[in-house]
């Protein structure tokens, strides 16, 4: 993998950048849809590359892991073979859902044991079998095996969970380099800083991660709970560690707010379920600010559901239209509030990446911000 820094914005930290993986090219900054189990929700491949243009888009180890399972996923040739998906892909390492999984798993040093969420059966993850499954899946970029730690958090549990962490990143990097990636492409490891929310815990991480000299680097830990403001504060703490030469991955982040706030810190790649799981839900976000399509006030608004998008515009889905395939259940509902979000999700970076190639981000931001959490 390789990155080219390309634009850096004169009033902020926000830059412009690519990303080369043999699997193609990602501009930066980008949004990452999240395909949890092989597949971006009620999204075909050919509407997430044609319609939404994203660049690239995200397994989760835990989950294929589960199912379909790695014998299946290797028969396959992996997972860009398996779902059809011939853009770069990055998996989270499971840490997140293992965290998520309080009641039924136990954090040692060796790993984590858990219980499936499908069937109760016990599984053990350890640093050097996420690396294994990682290799298996296939994806271009694989993240390291870490510990998230919840909000609010005790700064002694923080401060023994960060250096548990970094125990096992150093196992990961060992793991990865003795091994060989199965199929006939390269794949690249990105370390994760944590700390929760104290700023020597995350200046510590952050310089441990740094050290580590890995090709990319990951932010995790946040938007667990915590307010904005915490959040913007470790990000900018760490990026001012963070080698400026390599790309930033603030993981699990977040609303379009958030993503422009971030960029403006040094942040190059987000994901989140965000767009897709509140667009099923009736969430709608416009660059005119946020439509809950539920509301009785679009029953008979049979205008365009987002009148600058391009996105349906030989289609002519009316904001009455979709509020009533929402409210009835009905499938394609969910799969047009989807598409939609994750749409101007992609939209949104990308108008991010021109306005810093330009010089014009910092103003833009800031008047962006403005309007993009009014509740229409």
């Amino acid at each position: 993998m390789e990155f080219k820094l390309t634009n850096k914005d004169p009033h902020s930290k926000a830059r412009a950048g690519e990303i080369i993986t043999d699997h193609g090219k990602i501009q930066t900054p980008i949004f990452m849809p999240v395909g949890t189990a092989a597949t971006v929700k009620g999204v075909h491949q050919r509407e997430l590359a044609e319609d939404i243009k994203a660049q690239i888009i995200l397994g989760n180890t835990y989950h294929l892991y589960l199912r379909p399972g790695l014998e299946t996923l290797k028969l396959a040739g992996g997972l860009h073979k398996f779902n059809g998906w011939d853009k770069p892909i990055l998996t989270d390492s499971g840490g997140y859902q293992v965290y998520s999984l309080t009641e039924v798993r136990k954090i040692k040093e060796e790993g984590v044991t858990f219980k499936s969420h499908i069937d109760g059966s016990k599984h053990l993850f350890t640093p050097e079998n996420v690396m294994d499954i990682q290799r298996v899946i296939g994806a271009d970029i694989i993240m390291a095996f870490d510990e998230c730690t919840p909000y609010p958090c005790d700064y002694h549990y923080a401060r023994r969970s960060i250096d548990m962490t970094h125990r096992w990143l150093k196992r990961c990097i060992n793991r990865f380099d003795e091994t060989v990636p199965h199929y006939n492409y390269s794949q690249t490891l990105f370390p994760i800083v944590q700390g929760s929310v104290y700023k020597d815990l995350r200046i510590k991480s952050a310089e441990f991660i740094a050290a580590q000299n890995r090709e990319g680097n990951a932010i995790g830990g946040l938007s667990v709970g915590e307010p904005a403001e915490e959040m913007y504060a470790m990000t900018e703490v760490v990026c001012n560690i963070l080698p400026v030469e390599k790309p930033r991955y603030l993981m699990g982040v977040g609303t379009p707010i958030n993503l422009l706030e971030n960029i403006a810190l040094g942040i190059d790649m987000f994901d989140c379920v965000m767009p897709t799981r509140n667009g099923r839900n009736g969430m709608l976000f416009t660059r005119n600010g946020i439509i809950n399509i539920k509301n009785e006030k679009w029953k008979n608004d049979f205008s365009a559901i987002d009148a600058e998008s391009d996105l349906f515009s030989d289609l002519h889905y009316s904001k009455a239209y979709l509020r009533h395939l929402i409210h009835s259940k009905e499938i394609l509902g969910a799969q047009i509030a989807s598409l939609h979000n994750l749409h101007f999700y992609l939209w949104l970076v990308n108008e991010a990446r021109e306005k810093i190639i330009s010089g014009e981000f910092y103003d833009w931001k800031n008047k962006m911000v403005k309007v993009l959490g009014i509740k229409l």
